[in-house]
């Protein structure tokens, strides 16, 4: 490892990886892409604290993650809101803050959302595998999930920019709209108009493989297909008819129908759903 560490994991809540942009370009060995579920949120991140945007940022799950700066630091946190203290001192959501060493960092529970991000000045430096340092949690390619006394070394700093007079991150409506995929002729007579505009609530096994969704079932043929490749945003349909978008640690094959691919603009809506929640389809 090149770089020094600066950052200490104490605590990493449920679930906190390291993400960049993902590994793309490997999918004919089976590899997934992994990458930031929310690119939208780590790129400001990355933006916020002048890194580049192949760094690699901290992305947590719903109850945020706790950390010791053993260095002074720059850091940002995005995504999810969520209330971010530097000991008990509050500091602002999606700003950039310098930190002196020896202090804890802790980004709270998302109060809405589901994943947060944390960016550092430099970027997050651990080896990366197959041209990424991000963590895939279908296969477990890449950097391990983070644990408590993790050690996290930086990178040489880039100059921060001129902080903005305001950041202001609006949450993005709970709707995803969709193609048609190569299999929309596997729905039956009426089904496909159905899709839009109906509404399904986010299923708790949900996770960064994919998005399940429960409500109306979507009617389609009875039958198998070979095993062939999906992208991100995939919907497949498995028999029961409760559909799964495919997400950034998706398997790179499936056997289910894929009978839409949800828009690419509407992928991070994707990141920030929690189980429970309902979104509503619309066909393009």
């Amino acid at each position: 490892m090149s770089g020094r560490v600066t950052l200490e994991v104490l605590d990493p809540g449920p679930l906190a990886t390291l993400q960049d942009r993902g590994r793309r370009g490997w999918a004919h060995l089976g590899v997934p892409r992994a990458g930031a579920l929310d690119r939208a949120a780590a790129g400001l991140a990355r933006r916020l604290v002048g890194g580049t945007e192949d760094d690699a940022v901290v992305e947590t799950t719903m109850s945020g993650i706790v950390l010791r700066t053993r260095r002074a630091v720059t850091l940002a946190v995005t995504g999810a809101p969520c209330e971010v203290r530097l000991g008990r001192r509050p500091v602002a959501h999606a700003a950039a803050v310098t930190v002196p060493a020896g202090v804890v960092v802790t980004v709270g529970p998302a109060i809405t959302g589901v994943r947060s991000y944390v960016a550092v000045a430099g970027g997050i430096e651990v080896p990366p595998v197959l041209g990424s340092r991000s963590t895939d949690t279908l296969a477990w390619v890449g950097p391990p999930r983070l644990a408590p006394g993790t050690e996290l070394a930086t990178g040489v700093p880039g100059a921060v920019p001129e902080p903005p007079a305001a950041v202001v991150v609006r949450p993005r409506a709970p709707v995803l709209r969709l193609h048609r995929g190569p299999r929309a002729d596997w729905l039956e007579d009426g089904a496909w108009g159905a899709l839009d505009g109906a509404a399904y609530a986010v299923a708790p096994d949900s996770d960064r493989i994919g998005l399940r969704l429960d409500g109306p079932p979507i009617r389609r043929r009875d039958g198998e297909l070979p095993s062939e490749g999906v992208v991100l945003g995939a919907v497949q349909v498995p028999p029961s008819g409760q559909p799964v978008v495919f997400l950034a640690d998706h398997p790179t094959t499936g056997g289910y129908p894929v009978v839409a691919v949800v828009a690419d603009d509407d992928l991070d809506v994707c990141a920030q759903l929690r189980p429970g929640e309902e979104v509503t389809l619309r066909v393009l």
